[in-house]
């Protein structure tokens, strides 16, 4: 399943490129405005620079954060590291700070499909049964049911099966 971090981090990338790249547009068109005499090129010009100035620091270290929480996700994900421990050693963070970070990943909702333990986090079984589909014989009529989720209902007699 595709995180939802993955777009956020797509999206932090981006907006500290823009920013980075006001910085040199910014400059050209306040030279040529000033070169010129022209104020309503080099006031953009300036414009351009202040906002760089500001925004493109700040843009970075966002970035940064972010891309340190996708690092996390991707330890949990695709390395199957789910105690504190396991990540701690594989980060080479803190264990404060790794516990840190999955309390971020769980208010912003940027881990989905799992659930906080005490020492770490644990796939949850109830997310990944609703997403696949089961196919089983019905205990009342012997009917083949194809259902979703954890539980179904016989299209012919009306039984409720539980997934096994």
């Amino acid at each position: 399943m595709k995180q939802p971090i993955y777009a956020k981090s797509r999206s932090a990338l981006l907006l500290a490129l823009f920013f980075t790249f006001l910085f040199p547009i910014g400059g050209v068109l306040l030279g040529v405005g000033l070169g010129f005499g022209l104020p309503a090129v080099w006031a953009p010009g300036i414009a351009c620079l202040a906002v760089a100035f500001y925004g493109c620091p700040i843009s970075w270290t966002h970035y940064g954060s972010t891309r340190s929480l996708v690092r996390l996700v991707t330890a949990i994900e695709e390395e199957h590291l789910y105690t504190i421990p396991e990540l701690t050693a594989q980060l080479g963070l803190p264990e404060k700070d790794v516990r840190a970070k999955i309390d971020t990943l769980f208010k912003k909702r940027y881990l989905v499909g799992y659930i906080r333990r005490e020492n770490g986090v644990a796939l949850n079984e109830n997310t990944a049964l609703a997403d696949r589909e089961t196919t089983q014989m019905c205990p009342s009529c012997g009917a083949r049911v194809t259902f979703r989720g954890t539980r179904g209902e016989c299209p012919y007699c009306g039984t409720i099966i539980q997934r096994q």
